[in-house]
């Protein structure tokens, strides 16, 4: 596998390496949906969460020490710099290194395939998945579980994930976040509507339409 994060065997010995030995850094970064902490072990960008999501910092083995100079943090500050300017930087650019099991890095990196401005389903990221680990098939809550644990949200883009009815289901940062992701990525999220629970209490109207990318990609 290639990509972001699955890398050669050299950076896997440096990054187990690195877990071991290594401190772990943190910045703050103000951003249009909210205060996000980034986190590093001073080589990669191992977290960056949105202020009150759910599984906050739960990848991370201990606290991370504030730091607002180290340069692959100020990195990642300037990729989103970009993004939220309007610019679509690919999470390639960074030097990423989620923690978790075989599977949910799976995901992940597939999640780092969607363009941005698309979206895909979680039926779709199954299909995927059933295919890369040999098996029949793959329930979508499996993957949802990995998308909901997605360490590095924004870079890694686990906004752009919707369910087969079209619903905006699954974000750990909160529906609105996700809108507003989607929307500055030029989606048109009048396709899409919110889970029934949350509709039924009058947040957003409740729209039957099928999603728009539900298929591989």
């Amino acid at each position: 596998m290639s990509g972001p994060f699955f890398r050669s065997e050299a950076y896997s010995r440096q990054r187990r390496f690195t877990q071991e030995y290594a401190m772990l850094y943190s910045s703050r970064y103000l951003s249009p949906v909210g205060p996000l902490t980034l986190v590093s072990d001073g080589i990669h960008i191992v977290g960056l969460w949105i202020d009150g999501q759910k599984y906050f910092q739960s990848t991370l083995t201990e606290k991370p020490r504030p730091c607002d100079d180290l340069p692959v943090l100020s990195l990642a500050a300037l990729w989103l710099d970009r993004y939220f300017s309007g610019a679509r930087p690919s999470p390639a650019e960074l030097p990423l290194a989620p923690a978790g099991s075989a599977f949910r890095k799976f995901i992940w990196q597939e999640l780092c395939r969607i363009p941005c401005g698309k979206t895909v389903t979680y039926k779709a990221l199954a299909a995927r998945a059933a295919e890369a680990f040999h098996k029949k098939n793959m329930s979508a809550q499996a993957v949802g579980g990995a998308v909901g644990h997605n360490p590095v949200s924004i870079i890694i883009p686990c906004h752009r994930v919707v369910g087969a009815d079209g619903s905006l289901t699954g974000y750990a940062g909160g529906i609105d976040r996700k809108i507003l992701l989607l929307k500055l990525e030029g989606v048109n999220t009048d396709a899409f509507h919110a889970p029934a629970s949350r509709a039924s209490r009058g947040s957003l109207p409740k729209k039957r339409l099928s999603c728009p990318d539900d298929k591989p990609f």
